[in-house]
């Protein structure tokens, strides 16, 4: 159950009485009406502004509203007080048998709890999308871990995702990677090539490439001109770069649906049907831009282009289709890959960017609204940079892509789990520090040790119960029968009170499109947990297994069984195993 949806409902029950009795207007429109935590959890269990929203078109004082919502409110059999704040706010408090009820629901439902309801709402996820160049680094991996998690979050919250990767395929890099490996392509033969020249890949991941070819072709292309050999060597070298990229994404364990190529769109005239769909929509004309800002009239050049009408769709400018050339530019590809995505049934679109693509977000924003009529919506996620670091000092790992740091190297030093969590431990547009020996510190400054360990030690004192009383079943849906209203501490309460906010955490990070809000949920489920082993440290009535009392014990098995399973799920989401011994 998502409580705070319950009690919407609920207070939208009171309102129609309210509406009923003449309090209020017939018609009133409730639907800005909410039902929250309070701010401050000493206010209450929940929170509703209706009092307040509705106060201008019912005619009446917030807090003539308020008084007489609380008086419905109350006749409710969870609710022990209502109490209006402020001007009009209220708050009420739930009866403890309605959190015994949510722990039992906990329970039963196991790593299921919080699943949303399908919503018959289709959404693609972009993320990753490297450039077929070489070895992904550690930028990459920010982008893949949040897409990737992104994706998780939306599937647990009931939407029907599909995680792409769009291989830009068809620009000029790919021609630059055939020709880098046309190099190691001679070096295998035994030529000796010397540094590798200004503007091609120097990295040695090209010589097993070259060594491929060779194998292949022989001298076939030793001498031969470039325009005999530059369309094989290009696609066995995007193959192979595609290869490597997979392999790479399997380590972090980050899985796509759909694999995409640029090219195979150009080739299939899908930039030239969705240019005609704008055409034939006036979106597209013939006309001359504006210089860019800075720049002067000796180094501006202006002349008539293909352009798409983006300022009609919130754009700062219109955007060029054409270069001089008469070839496409990257921006119509991208329309037309956003087209197709559109006709293929995903209306709700996220791309998961680096942040030097911030200049792109507007421009394919307004090319959705446009392709899609209206009936299509983008949202873009720019992920910020991340540093690495060693013991707070800026760090560099061996490069075997020659100029940067590979998510390869990254993974094999720390594991995938650390890599994943850490990479979700701030909002995805603000600048990351990954600090190699923080994220191995055993301490509450690491937030994967620290939440992983919540996960042993509860499974650690389950273990124990088994053999203090052998035969004891501490499956979910047995501790959901025992008596739980054994549970009277406020510690005790106020961890359960968390743990019933996980489906509204699920819903409300999902919809948002915020998958970190999951990391600082889990933390502080952690730190709950811990604060209660504490408590039983110095109160021994406190601790979880108290051998004359068993029924005591099975209550608080059952609050450690919910931590578990609540943090597995969270951990689920991130596509993190979460551990039942620590090591």
């Amino acid at each position: 159950m998502n409580l705070f949806k319950y009690f919407k409902s609920e207070i939208d029950v009171a309102l129609d009485r309210l509406v009923a009795n003449g309090t209020l207007p017939q018609g009133i429109d409730t639907s800005k009406v909410t039902a929250e935590p309070p701010r401050e959890a000493a206010h209450g269990d929940v929170a509703t502004n209706a009092a307040m929203v509705l106060s201008k078109a019912a005619g009446k004082k917030p807090r003539d509203i308020a008084d007489a919502l609380a008086g419905e409110l109350a006749k409710h059999p969870a609710v022990t007080a209502v109490e209006v704040a402020g001007p009009g706010f209220l708050n009420m408090r739930l009866a403890d048998s309605f959190w015994y009820e949510r722990l039992a629901e906990i329970l039963a439902a196991g790593i299921a709890y919080g699943d949303g309801e399908a919503k018959n709402r289709r959404v693609n996820v972009e993320y990753v999308s490297a450039n077929p160049t070489g070895p992904m680094h550690i930028g990459h991996a920010r982008g893949a871990v949040v897409g990737d998690a992104l994706a998780l979050l939306l599937a647990k919250a009931g939407f029907d995702v599909t995680r792409e990767y769009y291989i830009n395929d068809a620009g000029a890099q790919v021609d630059v990677l055939a020709r880098s490996a046309h190099i190691r392509y001679r070096e295998a033969l035994g030529e000796v090539v010397g540094d590798i020249p200004e503007g091609l890949y120097p990295g040695e991941y090209l010589k097993p490439v070259g060594e491929a070819l060779a194998k292949q072709f022989g001298d076939l292309y030793k001498t031969a001109p470039e325009s005999e050999w530059l369309v094989p060597f290009r696609q066995h070298a995007v193959d192979a770069m595609m290869a490597m990229i997979r392999e790479d994404l399997a380590a972090l364990g980050v899985r796509h649906d759909v694999f995409t190529s640029e090219r195979a769109l150009v080739e299939a005239g899908k930039v030239d049907a969705a240019l005609k769909f704008l055409e034939d929509r006036d979106q597209v004309y013939v006309g001359v831009l504006e210089p860019p800002k800075g720049k002067t009239p000796d180094d501006w050049e202006p002349r008539p282009q293909v352009l798409f009408r983006a300022t009609r769709f919130g754009d700062d400018v219109d955007r060029p289709l054409k270069k001089s050339d008469g070839s496409y530019t990257y921006f119509a590809s991208d329309i037309a890959y956003h087209y197709d995505k559109f006709l293929r049934g995903c209306p709700e679109m996220i791309d998961v960017m680096g942040a030097d693509h911030g200049g792109y977000v507007k421009r394919m924003q307004a090319a959705v609204k446009a392709i899609s009529e209206g009936g299509g919506a983008l949202d873009v996620k720019l992920c910020q940079m991340v540093n690495l670091l060693k013991g707070g000092q800026p760090y560099k790992m061996s490069k075997r892509a020659g100029t940067f740091v590979t998510l390869r190297d990254l993974v094999d030093s720390v594991g995938k789990d650390v890599v994943r969590f850490i990479m979700l431990t701030r909002k995805n547009d603000a600048q990351l520090d990954f600090d190699l020996d923080k994220v191995l510190e055993q301490s509450r400054d690491n937030p994967v040790f620290y939440v992983q360990y919540a996960h042993a030690r509860c499974h650690s004192v389950l273990r124990h119960a088994t053999e203090m009383w052998p035969g004891l079943d501490v499956s979910g849906p047995a501790l959901a029968a025992v008596p739980l209203a054994r549970l009277t501490d406020p510690a005790e309460l106020g961890l359960i009170k968390l743990l019933a906010g996980w489906p509204r955490l699920v819903e409300s990070a999902a919809e948002s499109h915020e998958p970190h809000r999951v990391a600082f949920y889990l933390f502080d489920v952690a730190a709950g947990f811990h604060g209660l082993w504490n408590k039983g440290k110095d109160d021994t009535s406190l601790r979880f297994l108290q051998e004359g009392d068993r029924e005591v014990s099975l209550a608080r098995l059952g609050l450690l069984r919910a931590v578990a399973q609540v943090i597995a799920s969270g951990l689920g989401i991130f596509g993190v195993e979460p551990k039942e011994e620590m090591r």
